[in-house]
């Protein structure tokens, strides 16, 4: 009996003999931003920038969104760096699309280097410093439940963008 390819292919994200948990939980985060990339290279500017229907956003602001939410919960969360936390304009200028391509990636480029620049420098049983997103010790969760937190965000978003991409031009896959 043949076994179908899917059953015999290795496994994404980490390396296969990975077991810590800190390396498949922050490897795993990085195989989906580099996933979330993927999924937009070689898109046209039209394609990046026009709503996806019935989504209603394009898959450059589920980009541009995903480095909010990174911000969000990394600097003014865990760091609770005095940043700010949501655009003004809310849900619509948080995927809105108004800045040069080159602009949105290079800032989401860096809300994930800042993320893992954070992470790096801290142990997962940290505890999310009072001041930004968290103001009470009650709130404040440790990095890995942030992180995990991230990771599903980050996974439903990955699936959401590889619905559009098919919309958008056919383009299936990992």
């Amino acid at each position: 009996m043949t076994r179908p390819e899917w059953v015999t292919a290795p496994l994404d994200g980490p390396g296969m003999k990975v077991s810590d948990p800190r390396e498949l939980l922050l490897g795993y985060l990085d195989w989906y931003r580099e996933t979330v990339r993927r999924k937009v290279d070689g898109l046209s500017e039209d394609g990046l920038r026009s709503p996806v229907e019935p989504m209603g956003w394009s898959p450059l602001g589920l980009v541009q969104h995903l480095g909010w939410v990174e911000r969000r919960w990394m600097r003014w969360g865990f760091a609770a760096e005095d940043v700010e936390p949501w655009p003004a304009g809310g849900d619509a200028e948080e995927f809105g699309v108004r800045a040069p391509t080159a602009e949105i990636l290079a800032a989401y480029d860096e809300e994930v280097r800042r993320s893992r620049e954070l992470a790096a420098g801290a142990a997962l049983t940290d505890v999310a410093r009072l001041g930004g997103r968290f103001t009470e010790p009650e709130q404040a969760p440790p990095l890995a439940r942030i992180l995990f937190h991230l990771l599903q965000e980050y996974a439903r978003h990955a699936g959401h963008l590889d619905i559009a991409r098919e919309l958008v031009d056919g383009t299936t896959g990992e």
